[in-house]
């Protein structure tokens, strides 16, 4: 017996093959679909993969690298190496239609000490192939879930036991209930209501408030804001991608975070005219100050996002940033993203969204995407083109 039963872990496939078909609704038989499992997590992808043959597609099974082959990779390649594509990669990422990520670590500072220069020439190398797919995205051909599944690793580093990790999953994504996947179909409806009324707004800029931080976005031209829309197994955010060149002010992450083998704490980034000018942390402050010189938009703000503690059962830090970006607790959750933005918040015809609009409406570019979450007591302003100051959220929810 698994630390989730066979029940939750049929129930667990349902829901991310529900997640798939929300966030591209347009699959049909004998298309491909791309499942990528740590190997720690196989017995889910099993799962997932026996029901999406029987639902007729075709589907492509990848294990992740071992901790060991990773850590082998980065520490003995060169950068000819590091920047290698196999053959068949940019044709094969053309031309899938989905993929579901199970990430189950059995590691998550196997590549401590690694020189952070190795790991950001191979996101560099290979971000070409993720533009691939974010531009068969917009053009509806391509669609992504993910989801995570408990490990001893993951449960040791957030201090919680294999069993109460487990029990935070479960809870989060609604495992337990008698039809999961329909608990999800009406969060989404209601997440949607709370989308449009924010987009009624006629928003210009946002101001968060906290003990530890007060900064404002602009939001931008032709913005609307995502969420719940089954790309991520759970999801409670509600999120856009600002126009990165109007943060201003202090943020700071009092999540802690692990990332590329590195343990960060007490994150705090000083914002001026959209580029983080002042970089520190706690913990891990080189580390920090590294990702965010991989490339120009690496200190530079990609999405910002807000989560409503009604929705999230998640009450514990989870060491996974999947969970950790969708905290519930007592007071929700703000998060923003240094780096990639992401495109299909672009409020008009996304497939006529060329590089050079983008760059035009401020969204980032950058081979880093990396989420800083703020879970405490928090009140968020928005100041709306009409020149009205509205309060949006206050004590972990939206006003709406």
């Amino acid at each position: 017996m698994g630390v989730l039963s066979k029940t939750q872990l049929e129930k667990y496939a349902d829901v991310l093959i529900w997640g798939l078909k929300t966030a591209r609704p347009g699959f049909k038989k004998y298309d491909t679909v791309l499942v990528r499992c740590d190997l720690e997590g196989r017995e889910l992808g099993e799962i997932i993969n026996r029901k999406l043959v029987q639902a007729k597609y075709n589907v492509v099974f990848r294990f992740m690298a071992s901790p060991q082959l990773e850590r082998d990779f980065y520490m003995y390649s060169d950068e000819k190496q590091r920047k290698f594509i196999a053959a068949g990669d940019k044709e094969f990422f053309g031309a899938v239609n989905g993929n579901i990520y199970i990430h189950a670590p059995a590691s998550l500072t196997h590549l401590k000490g690694i020189d952070t220069k190795r790991q950001s020439e191979v996101a560099i190398a290979r971000k070409f192939l993720r533009d691939i797919m974010t531009k068969n995205e917009e053009k509806g051909k391509f669609g992504w879930t993910l989801c995570t599944y408990p490990t001893a690793e993951l449960a040791k580093q957030a201090r919680l036991s294999v069993k109460e990790y487990a029990a935070q999953i479960a809870k989060a994504c609604f495992l337990n209930d008698p039809a999961p996947a329909k608990k999800w179909a009406r969060i989404y409806r209601e997440s949607m209501e709370i989308k449009k009324w924010l987009k009624s707004l006629d928003i210009d800029t946002i101001r968060t408030e906290s003990k530890s931080m007060d900064f404002t976005v602009k939001l931008g031209d032709m913005r609307r804001f995502l969420g719940v829309s089954g790309h991520n197994i759970p999801s409670f955010e509600i999120f856009t991608s600002p126009d990165w060149r109007g943060t201003n002010g202090r943020y700071y992450a009092n999540l802690p975070a692990f990332r590329g083998g590195n343990y960060v704490e007490g994150i705090r980034l000083e914002f001026k005219n959209g580029r983080a000018v002042k970089i520190s942390a706690q913990k891990g402050e080189e580390y920090v100050k590294k990702i965010m010189a991989t490339d120009k938009g690496a200190a530079q703000l990609g999405e910002y996002s807000l989560t409503d503690r009604r929705f999230s059962g998640i009450s514990k830090f989870m060491a996974d940033t999947l969970f950790d970006e969708n905290h519930g607790g007592s007071y929700g959750n703000c998060h923003v993203a240094v780096g990639d933005s992401y495109s299909d918040t672009y409020a008009g015809d996304i497939s006529r969204l060329t590089q050079e609009k983008k760059s035009a409406l401020g969204y980032n570019s950058s081979a880093v995407h990396w989420d800083l979450i703020n879970t405490e007591d928090k009140k968020v302003t928005a100041r709306l083109k009409s020149g009205k100051t509205l309060t949006v959220y206050e004590k972990g929810q939206f006003k709406h």
